[in-house]
């Protein structure tokens, strides 16, 4: 019925919104390296130089997240891979959500935490791996953990894992750009500021500096909310139970334990925020905005109308 939201149009919907973030990304980057560098007083091909190297470092960086991220990962969360023998009947619900979706079976992991969580990592579908927490498999119904582990086997379709790595080293790069422009500025750039950069380009410079890592953050994290809509909308149509999920995310966010051993690196990977931290009030707007993930809510309500 015209109108009525579905689950292909929310994929779609929630696809071009994240292609769009990432684009302004991109030029984001481009533009504040341009600006540091005409701050210093590069001209000319001396500025498209400047420009090139920063984003061939960003890609050196991006190369390594592409093969040891997932390790990573892994490691700081304390996950422990498990074999079938160890937890046959979350092996089978993997096994066969991952036949119905054409991936290959990702390795698996439990983390030793009654939190319940989960999240996927890894840098394609042949090279994934899904970790659940112990208190998951014990507080949630067979078809709520379906509709989790459908919702984390999207992630690993969708490349999700792959782009979030990505994004995370490119705000580390805008990060480290900044802090070595503020460095540079106060402490070795003085003397070629006056040389070639004008005092206002130096000035914008500064302002930027300051606010870029910030900016850059806030790209992040639009972009973990639009793929959490995604992943749940492409877990929605893997399960066709739209409610086994939408179940799931209500008794994971009502649960008040928050997960030992998640952390500000981390927390974007999982179905919901390890932190249990919530907004009230007039400053929930404001608050959203650093989210690592949608409100359950409004994640729920998407699901509930599929």
């Amino acid at each position: 019925m015209a109108g009525v939201p579905t689950v292909y149009n929310q994929i779609t919907s929630n696809r071009f919104k994240t292609f769009l973030i990432m684009f302004l990304f991109a030029a984001f980057l481009v533009v504040v390296v341009y600006v540091f560098g005409l701050a210093f007083g590069y001209e000319g091909p001396g500025i498209l130089g400047f420009v090139g190297f920063a984003l061939i470092f960003a890609g050196i960086m991006n190369l390594g997240s592409y093969y040891y991220s997932d390790k990573m990962v892994l490691a700081l969360s304390g996950a422990k891979r498990i074999e079938k023998k160890d937890a046959p009947d979350l092996y089978r619900i993997v096994e066969n959500l991952s036949i119905a979706s054409g991936t290959p079976l990702p390795a698996l992991y439990i983390i030793d935490d009654s939190a319940p969580n989960a999240f996927a990592t890894g840098r394609d579908p042949k090279h994934a791996a899904v970790a659940v927490t112990s208190g998951i498999l014990t507080k949630l119904e067979k078809l709520e953990l379906e509709g989790v582990i459908a919702h984390e086997l999207s992630h690993v379709k969708n490349y999700d894992t792959r782009l979030m790595a990505i994004v995370s080293i490119l705000v580390g790069t805008i990060a480290l750009l900044a802090d070595l422009f503020l460095r540079m500025t106060f402490w070795g750039g003085r003397g070629r500021n006056r040389e070639g950069g004008s005092g206002i380009l130096i000035l914008i410079g500064l302002l930027l500096a300051i606010l870029s890592p910030i900016i850059a953050t806030l790209i992040q994290l639009a972009v973990s909310r639009r793929r959490e809509f995604l992943a749940d909308a492409s877990g929605a149509l893997l399960t066709r139970h739209p409610d086994g999920l939408a179940d799931a995310l209500l008794k994971i966010s009502a649960d008040k334990e928050p997960l030992e051993v998640a952390n500000k690196a981390t927390a974007h990977l999982y179905i919901s925020n390890p932190f249990k931290n919530k907004g009230h009030g007039s400053v929930d707007w404001f608050a959203g905005l650093f989210n690592t993930h949608p409100p359950i809510e409004e994640r729920v309500k998407a699901l509930r109308e599929m």
